[in-house]
């Protein structure tokens, strides 16, 4: 048996004998004449399948020493598509334990970078692109308004082949999982298909890109339509990554006070007129509560607590509304909690069932009550049209998913009264350093929300004019209107 090392006309006779068989599609013969033939014939099989192989042009060079370097040239055939994909490989000759002359096999063969256990293969590069339209038919960039990047993605995965659009293609590393590896050519930028709808404002859209951007490296905010629940704009800083614009989970404030207030307003105890003191401490649940700067009311009434903003008149309600009367009125009237379909993903607000200390805190949006700006500019706009109209970003005639509907709404008279309330805090309450000057039918409602660990509270705003309404959150910052309130103020003046 010959144990000496392959000579020169055996490394050049043996590569052109492999690459001949290759390239004429035996790949049996072709793996025949390797050290491994399983391996070589499952993974040349492969190769072929994986790229949709109908033309293979193999080349071979100058060896050096048992190295031979070789070119490879393929006429792929995928989807009515005919690229072509040129490269140089390399392949080794070695002597195997017979004493034969064989290429030593290894998946680099057929692909330079190619591990153990790896191929290559045509593959579409995920859900077709969509061409995103706003509300007036014009398109929507991440470019122009790059706090729609994340929704954008989410639009092309959910809907691109709904819009009947066309997938990109390319050649990708498989791993031996199955997993896909690097990208080594793309062979087709994918075509969208018909414009997707969306709710989106851009004249607001664009003055919400601004208005974030005045407020510091972290806020958000989101402007819906009262009378439809239609999504007019979101935006937030930083502009990529995580949208807590529409997902972010944050403790409220006293914006939560509109709910608790119709919660008052709706028991059949209470009107803007009904005396409710606003001491500067009050006891519950085995915890002591006091208001910014330890403020107090004499002689208050509901109007003047919730345009001042007094947290311990409303905590001290907890002792009037039964357990859940918040909660439910949180569910059942403005909707949070219940399973939202905008058409991206959102989270759509937590108001839990609580008891003692808890549930005063609760009461003023504090505790275990989470939201989203989305949700809180929901709650102004259910407040502004008097029921609740979920969000949407998408219509859902688009693909008729379910819309969230509230079990119940206020009485016409009741939300006259919650909007009065929000009309005085807007003109002469806690808002107005801000929106007071706003013309049109304006009401509002500040927050100052503390959380713990941090030395300054997460500044809250919601509030509507006309037919738009918005809420904003500046985290860490301070009081309500002085961060958040000037955004919500420029994104309704847009309007």
């Amino acid at each position: 048996m010959n144990t000496s090392p392959p000579s020169p006309h055996e490394v050049r006779a043996t590569a052109q004998a492999f690459l001949t068989a290759w390239q004429s599609g035996d790949t049996a013969k072709a793996a025949a004449l390797t050290d491994n033939v399983k391996q070589a014939g499952a993974q040349l099989a492969s190769f072929k399948s994986g790229l949709h192989v109908t033309a293979l042009t193999l080349t071979g060079k100058q060896p050096t020493g048992f190295q031979v370097p070789f070119s490879i040239w393929t006429q792929l055939d995928y989807a009515g598509q005919k690229p072509t994909w040129a490269y140089d490989s390399s392949l080794t000759v070695v002597r195997d334990s017979s004493g034969d002359a064989v290429v030593k096999w290894a998946p680099s063969v057929l692909y330079p970078k190619l591990a153990s256990g790896q191929s290559v293969a045509v593959v579409p590069t995920g859900a077709p692109p969509v061409k995103a339209v706003d509300r007036d038919g014009n398109e929507l960039t991440t470019a122009r308004y790059p706090s729609l990047t994340g929704i954008l993605s989410q639009l092309q995965t959910r809907y691109g082949a709904k819009m009947q659009g066309t997938p990109g293609t390319e050649i990708r590393v498989k791993n031996a999982d199955g997993s896909a590896g690097p990208v080594l050519r793309v062979l087709s930028q994918g075509r969208p298909g018909k414009p997707l709808p969306t709710t989106i404002d851009a004249n607001l859209q664009a003055e919400a890109e601004r208005a974030v951007k005045t407020q510091g490296p972290d806020a958000s905010v989101v402007a819906i339509q009262p009378s439809t629940g239609d999504v007019l704009a979101v935006a937030m800083t930083p502009a990529k990554g995580f949208n807590k614009a529409i997902q972010g989970t944050y403790a409220p404030g006293s914006t939560f006070k509109v709910i608790t207030a119709s919660t008052l307003l709706d028991s059949g105890n209470f009107t803007p007129s009904t005396p409710l003191d606003c001491p500067q401490y009050f006891s519950y649940g085995g915890l002591t509560f006091h208001n910014v700067d330890k403020m107090k009311i004499d002689h208050a009434n509901l109007a003047m607590d919730f345009e001042a903003s007094c947290n311990t008149a409303f905590m001290s309600t907890a002792k009037v509304l039964p357990d859940g009367a918040v909660e439910n009125q949180a569910h059942d009237v403005f909707g949070l909690g219940l399973t939202w379909n905008t058409g991206v993903a959102s989270f759509d607000g937590s108001v839990p069932m609580t008891g003692g200390a808890s549930k005063a805190m609760t009461y003023i949006g504090q505790g275990k009550v989470l939201v989203s700006p989305l949700d809180m500019a929901s709650v102004a706009a259910t407040a502004k049209a008097g029921e609740f109209h979920q969000p949407v970003l998408v219509p859902a005639s688009v693909d008729n998913r379910q819309i969230a509907q509230a079990p119940r709404r206020m009485s016409a008279s009741v939300d006259a009264a919650l909007r009065n309330l929000m009309k005085l805090t807007a003109r002469q309450g806690t808002a107005a350093p801000v929106i007071g000057g706003l013309s049109g039918d304006v009401g509002a409602k500040t927050g100052t929300a503390e959380v713990d660990g941090r030395q300054k509270p997460n500044s809250w705003f919601i509030a509507y004019r006309g037919d738009v309404a918005a809420a904003a959150v500046v985290p860490a910052s301070g009081e309500g209107y002085k961060f958040a309130g000037k955004i919500v103020t420029a994104v309704l003046a847009a309007s």
